[in-house]
């Protein structure tokens, strides 16, 4: 039922993992009042720029709001018997692996869960990945590889109790403006706490920090392989905790470089290398939080494993103020791997390769079939598009397009592709105008479900909106598919929250702590249940009204076969270097006032005033060199593509690198897409 004019509705923001509370309030006008929900244990009545603005951004003019094939609008009934005769076909004559479904971390818990559903248990294969491959992914791997689950361990209070905080990877004034504002809250308050960014570029971050190491690129797995040297040679090992909890320590230990040789390896003098390791090895409340900076690299897994090896080694970890924290970039790119939206995970955080958790998932499921095995990667799915593998594709909820990497060969693939489906709110993206099926989805203010921030909050999203025109939730989109596929009743849901009591019910199923995820406490939640659902923290096993544990880990017990952690002996990577022809180093992120590709974000006119057009940031000994003035147009180019942006000159960038953000696309800006 959507709400009438004048009440006011708690719902969360749909941007990054912060997962704030968001009450929106119906005006008479037809406008919607936003303010930050005060009761919201993420935000506590906070809300970023792009969150205050998210009122502006609820116009109809760029909505695809009715279904349509080859761009001639259509009904329901007659675009989704399309989309499952075409899969059909494609597995009849092609095998389950012809098909492959690619999503997005702004999806809902419920819709990613019905996608990984059919995709895994009733098509048969894993070739279901998103976009939250590209940001998370490396978290996930060097979770499990650590802890034996993909467990965030603690949450943000941590960030207040904290005594050092140290930001890796990560601009959290922009990309996660409401954490950071809790972090600068509690230094006023406590000026003694300490701040420690470690960033190429001097962010905006660096304005409350006690010390920036501008590390080289990829620097880090150096600098936290010296770190760990350092705390075993200053005897800030916890030899008891790691002999009753951790496994391989010594090995790790012994893979660190030389204390003269980390100036090298992370391009930091031996000063700011002293300073920042005497402030951890002293400093017992420790949290290390770190973002795509980390993960979005091709050793990203080695400096997630790096970080933690630090936190392992010393005992801090799972205690308050104190462990490594992964801060996710989408605001559902969590709830996205509880129910196994990655190619390599399953559902309720069991193991596609494990035989125990597949029969376990395809029991539950009553599926005809389980994948056996991990299903393409992001990248690797859109490569089997282009070389003809995957003959049906159908894209949720993301516009790879622009956000993948070498996006000019993944918008070639598409075009190729036999039958594509994007299912969207947008009738205007650069992806979506290659599909041959085009679906209207639900948009934020309209459509309900659940979604899990970076501490393991798991919120609701409420409608405050008439659905307009012929626009579906994602989740009944996939259903009504599965039903022409012939598994009505595996799929027959009215409601999303059927669907969330099935999810939390499988996260139970033969568990008895065996597995970090359980939300089985509301497993027989009703409509009016769910309705009211507070905002909660997992794990919340059937028994229980709150969660039993706020954090993981302080006492050992992990989710290995031992119930030790692992210390994972990482290596150096070797780092791309200069050539004549491509002489700098790119580095891209996010601004403050817009999100990914600017579908949403981009309608805002106040989020445009605070940086309007494409730019490139260069340092003003490269700029001399080249003969660029402030403010004039350049030329970026590799050999992937190229680019058209402002000159932007500051001390803020190093000798050698570019910074450019990754939010224009071709809707926006006729030369400036920066993943091409």
């Amino acid at each position: 039922m959507t709400p009438a004019v004048g009440v006011t509705t708690k719902t969360t923001c749909p941007y990054c993992g912060v997962g704030c509370g968001v009450l929106a309030t119906l005006l008479a006008d037809g406008t919607v009042d936003i303010e930050g929900d005060p009761d919201h244990p993420a935000n506590f009545g906070r809300l970023c720029s792009k969150g205050s603005a998210l009122g502006e951004t609820l116009a109809l003019e760029e909505r695809l709001l009715y279904p349509e094939i080859g761009n001639k609008q259509v009904g329901w009934g007659e675009a989704l018997d399309l989309v499952a005769a075409k899969f059909s076909q494609a597995i009849r004559d092609f095998g389950p692996d012809s098909v492959a479904f690619y999503a997005s971390g702004q999806m809902l818990t419920e819709d990613y869960y019905a996608a990984n559903k059919l995709m895994k248990g009733f098509i048969g294969t894993a070739n279901i990945d998103t976009n939250s491959r590209l940001c998370m992914a490396s978290s996930v791997a060097g979770h499990k590889r650590a802890f034996g689950s993909d467990t965030v361990p603690g949450n943000y209070e941590d960030l207040e109790l904290a005594d050092l905080i140290v930001l890796v990877g990560s601009n959290l004034a922009w990309c996660h403006p409401v954490l950071y504002q809790r972090i600068a809250a509690a230094k006023e308050r406590r000026p003694e706490m300490k701040i420690v960014l470690i960033d190429p570029r001097r962010t905006m971050s660096a304005d409350i920090a006690d010390l920036h190491l501008p590390i080289k690129p990829d620097g880090d797995v150096a600098l936290f392989l010296g770190l760990l040297g350092h705390l075993a040679g200053v005897g800030k090992i916890d030899r008891r905790y790691v002999q009753d909890h951790v496994s391989g320590l010594d090995e790790t230990i012994a893979a660190a470089p030389r204390v003269s040789e980390l100036p090298l390896l992370t391009g930091l003098s031996s000063e700011a290398l002293a300073q920042y390791f005497d402030l951890f090895a002293n400093t017992e409340k420790a949290v290390t939080v770190f973002s795509q900076g980390v993960n979005q690299s091709a050793s990203g897994t080695d400096k997630v494993n790096a970080i933690i090896n630090c936190h392992l080694a010393t005992s801090r970890i799972g205690r308050p103020g104190m462990g490594p924290f992964s801060v996710t970039g989408q605001p559902n790119a969590m709830g996205g791997r509880e129910v196994g939206g990655l190619s390599n995970m399953l559902a309720a955080h069991m193991d596609i390769e494990n035989d125990r958790h597949r029969d376990i998932v395809q029991k539950f499921w009553r599926a005809p079939t389980i994948a056996t095995m991990p299903g393409l990667k992001a990248v690797d799915m859109f490569k089997a598009v282009a070389d003809g593998r995957i003959k049906a594709l159908w894209i949720m909820a993301t516009n790879p397009v622009d956000s993948l990497p070498d996006a000019d060969a993944v918008r070639e693939a598409i075009k190729a592709c036999p039958f594509v489906v994007v299912s969207d709110v947008s009738a205007r993206t650069d992806t979506i105008v290659h599909a041959t099926v085009k679906l209207p989805a639900a948009a934020w203010g309209e459509k309900d479900g659940t979604v899990t921030n970076s501490e393991r909050r798991i919120s609701r999203q409420r409608g405050f909106l008439e659905i307009p025109g012929d626009a579906r939730p994602d989740w009944w989109h996939v259903a009504e598919v599965a039903k022409r596929l012939g598994h009505g009743a595996a799929f027959d849901w009215h409601r999303p929250s059927e669907i969330f009591a099935e999810h939390a019910a499988l996260s139970g199923v033969e568990n008895n702590g065996e597995r970090d995820f359980d939300i089985s406490a509301h497993s027989t939640i009703s409509v009016a249940g769910y309705d009211a659902l507070r905002p909660f923290q997992w794990p919340l096993p059937a028994g229980y009204e709150t969660t039993p544990s706020e954090r993981f880990f302080a006492n050992g017990n992990f989710y290995t076969a031992d119930r030790k952690a692992r210390a994972v002996a990482v290596h150096i990577p070797i780092v791309a270097a200069v050539t004549p022809d491509y002489a700098f180093i790119l580095n891209t992120g996010r601004i403050r006032d817009q999100w990914h590709t600017m579908t949403r974000t981009g309608q805002s006119p106040r989020l445009s005033q605070h940086l309007a057009e494409p730019f490139c940031e260069i340092h003003p000994a490269d700029a001399a060199r080249l003969g660029i003035a402030h403010a004039s147009l350049v030329e970026v180019e590799n050999q992937y593509g190229k680019a058209i942006l402002r000159a932007l000159i500051t001390l803020r960038q190093q000798v050698g690198s570019v910074f450019a953000p990754m939010h224009w696309s071709g809707e926006y800006a006729s030369a400036a897409r920066v993943d091409t």
